[in-house]
């Protein structure tokens, strides 16, 4: 599913200092070697690419700095294209190719085929071709409308946070309401998890976070007019698609709960009135119980210890050790940083074996794109109890950092978009070892040879 936003995304509009020019620089070009392919046109081979990964977003009224439906439209900036696409600058899907676990889902990364194809349109002159070769138009979604319904079809319960108005300048801003959520009269299963802005509020919308409140049991400490918080439904930053739980782990959507938001908006230099944020919930069926499955949670999971400090054109390296006391399994990967993040790695370290095997990398972070990484249910990484979850992240407070807006700044940890975070939002399925123990026999017996796909297993042995 490629994916893409409205012309009010926050990565153009709302990033302070932030340029068109600078959002869509990449990092590293990857190299294109060989001799071109023979004959590549527009019509036959790039348009098909464009249509599934680029006009999505590239089309009139869309976030794209320009539309790219038509060869008259794509031929202008046909050098530009493929530096992007080299880069894996475009799509915007960042996540270290080569090294780690490659299987995800939504993954909107060009295959290595594609680029070669784009890159070789270009070399050879970036001719149409026969125009009868071009594939039929695609009907895109409207803009705000949930993406995962593409999927899953429209949500079983909506939740929307109550109205706030966004001035037009300022700094940021933080809205916490508590809201009622109706058609969850008992306990279910979550299946998928989407949390939608509103199309002028993206531009406005940093993150919006959200968790459960439960009537509370006399003696609850911490009831807040009656409720208590149990445990966190979603999460969202700027870019983020949503969240997908496989079929074996339930997260919990409690009975008769209330949701308490905290969105963080940060002004983009027009007024927002009555903004308002949606969460789409889509069930699991009502015989899912979850009592008979795994608990998966989301949290977010960073530095033990609390604040750092970057200092005025300098650098700075930070990690996180996380183990559990029971066997789990690592179901998605989402790193989390603001505009002196660089890069983000997962890593699992087994002092069993004394083994450290990297799991995930983002090595060309954008914050215009908070993206969350899940992996394929084959693949996603097991841990037996006692292993560590390592955290590393890279920060550059230098003007070597194509997103820093004052490198002569000191930069310390906070919620500002002007500070910075470690930490990355990790959801995790709680097993039990007799779990634990069927999930690698059934590894066991699809790859019974040490292949890539299920080489993760050692990190977990």
């Amino acid at each position: 599913m490629r994916q893409c936003l409205s012309p009010e995304h926050p990565s153009v509009l709302s990033l302070p200092f932030a340029t068109l020019a600078v959002l869509f620089a990449g990092g590293p070009a990857v190299a294109v070697t060989g001799d071109p392919d023979p004959a590549v046109t527009f019509a036959k081979d790039v348009a098909p690419i464009l249509q599934q990964s680029c006009q999505v977003c590239h089309q009139v009224g869309a976030i794209g700095p320009m539309s790219l439906m038509t060869y008259e439209e794509v031929r202008p900036w046909a050098d530009l294209i493929r530096i992007q696409v080299e880069s894996r600058a475009m799509p915007p899907y960042h996540y270290d190719t080569g090294v780690g676990i490659q299987k995800l889902k939504h993954d909107s990364r060009l295959s290595d085929d594609e680029i070669r194809t784009i890159s070789s349109w270009v070399a050879q002159g970036a001719v149409m071709g026969n125009p009868a070769d071009l594939p039929p138009p695609v009907e895109f979604p409207k803009a705000g409308v949930f993406r995962l319904a593409e999927e899953f079809g429209e949500p079983d319960v909506i939740v929307r946070s109550t109205p706030y108005t966004v001035p037009a300048n300022g700094q940021d801003l933080w809205w916490q309401p508590t809201v009622e959520v109706e058609g969850i009269p008992r306990d279910r299963c979550i299946r998928a998890i989407e949390t939608k802005p509103s199309v002028k509020g993206r531009a406005v919308a940093h993150h919006a976070n959200s968790v459960w409140m439960v009537p509370a049991a006399p003696g609850d400490s911490g009831s807040v007019n009656g409720y208590v918080r149990q445990g966190r439904l979603s999460e969202y930053a700027l870019g983020k698609l949503g969240e997908v739980v496989p079929g074996d782990a339930c997260r919990l959507a409690p009975a008769d709960a209330r949701v308490t938001w905290d969105i963080h908006y940060y002004p983009a230099g027009e007024e927002v009135i009555d903004d308002q944020v949606e969460i789409g919930i889509w069930l699991y069926p009502e015989n899912f119980n979850p009592e008979s499955l795994y608990s998966q949670t989301l949290a977010s999971y960073g530095l033990q210890g609390g604040d750092f400090d970057i200092p005025p054109h300098g650098k700075l390296m930070t990690q996180g050790f996380h183990a559990f006391d029971h066997p789990v399994r690592i179901d998605s990967f989402q790193p989390h940083g603001h505009l002196r993040l660089v890069g983000k790695s997962l890593e699992i370290f087994n002092p069993q074996t004394g083994r450290r095997e990297l799991i995930s990398q983002v090595s060309n972070w954008n914050p215009g794109w908070h993206l969350s990484h899940i992996f394929e249910d084959d693949v996603a990484p097991l841990m037996p109890a006692g292993a560590v979850m390592v955290l590393t992240a890279w920060y550059d407070n230098t003007e070597n950092n194509r997103f820093n807006p004052d490198p002569d700044q000191w930069v310390g940890t906070g919620n500002r978009t002007g500070d910075e975070m470690s930490h990355a939002w990790i959801a995790i399925t709680h097993l039990d070892q007799a779990g634990y123990e069927r999930l690698l026999a059934e590894r066991e017996a699809k790859n019974p040879a040490p292949v890539p796909a299920s080489r993760f297993r050692a990190a977990a042995n």
